[in-house]
């Protein structure tokens, strides 16, 4: 199949019922259907949140900047135990990370081109490696390191809407949008420089439910899931 597709998890998806910290059988059951379309042969890269753990803007009794190193560490936590997980599903698994750390490789685009043509799962921790700077604008520089054709930003509701369906029965999601609306709208599907990232090298955002199971399988087959974010 030949795609080059970037995974981007919130740190919250890896806590599943719990709210907080790990829960391993909800992450199996993500991991999982992340492998079945690494097995249908797509390079496969993922860049996790921290907020299991910590997001850095939140932290508000902290200094800003320490905070956000906090929160990249937490990152770098939950590279590691994703790692474990698509290991024990058979799958070989190769880390690297934005923020210097001496267990796991820096940002090597060389390396991960090698690591794709090996057939590893890549997954990246560390954010970008610099405070004031959210895991969507890693998410977005880590996809123009690996090539990717698209970023699939996997969250809590079916795709981008023009409000808060959580807040607002009457919303209305959108199929299509280009990155210019939705940057004039500002609807937050990504931060202005993840979006701005994506915009100039031209990486489709899809954006989707996490709990719909079939959804992964079904974009790479071609099926219309979520909502696809393009350059016009």
């Amino acid at each position: 199949m030949n795609k080059t597709i970037l995974i981007k998890l919130s740190g919250e998806s890896l806590s599943g019922q719990y709210g907080h910290g790990f829960d391993f059988s909800y992450m199996r059951e993500v991991c999982s259907r992340i492998k079945e379309i690494h097995d249908l042969g797509c390079n496969i890269a993922i860049v996790c949140g921290g907020g299991n753990f910590m997001r850095g803007r939140d932290a508000t009794e902290m200094d800003r900047e320490t905070a956000d190193y906090v929160g990249m560490l937490a990152t770098v936590m939950n590279s590691l135990a994703l790692k474990d997980v698509f290991t024990k599903l058979g799958c070989v698994v190769y880390n690297q990370s934005g923020l210097g750390v001496s267990i796991i490789d820096g940002i090597d685009t060389d390396r991960i081109k090698a690591a794709f043509k090996e057939n590893k799962i890549v997954i990246f921790g560390g954010g970008t490696g610099k405070p004031f700077f959210s895991t969507d604008t890693g998410a977005a520089l880590r996809a123009k390191d690996c090539n990717a054709d698209m970023i699939i930003k996997l969250t809590n509701v079916d795709g981008v809407y023009d409000k808060d369906p959580n807040k607002f029965s009457d919303a209305v999601m959108y199929n299509d949008i280009t990155f210019d609306e939705v940057l004039e709208k500002e609807l937050g599907v990504m931060d202005l420089s993840a979006m701005e990232i994506c915009r100039d090298n031209n990486i489709q955002i899809l954006v989707t439910n996490i709990d719909n199971k079939s959804a992964l399988k079904d974009i790479i087959n071609g099926k219309k899931v979520g909502t696809r974010v393009y350059k016009q």
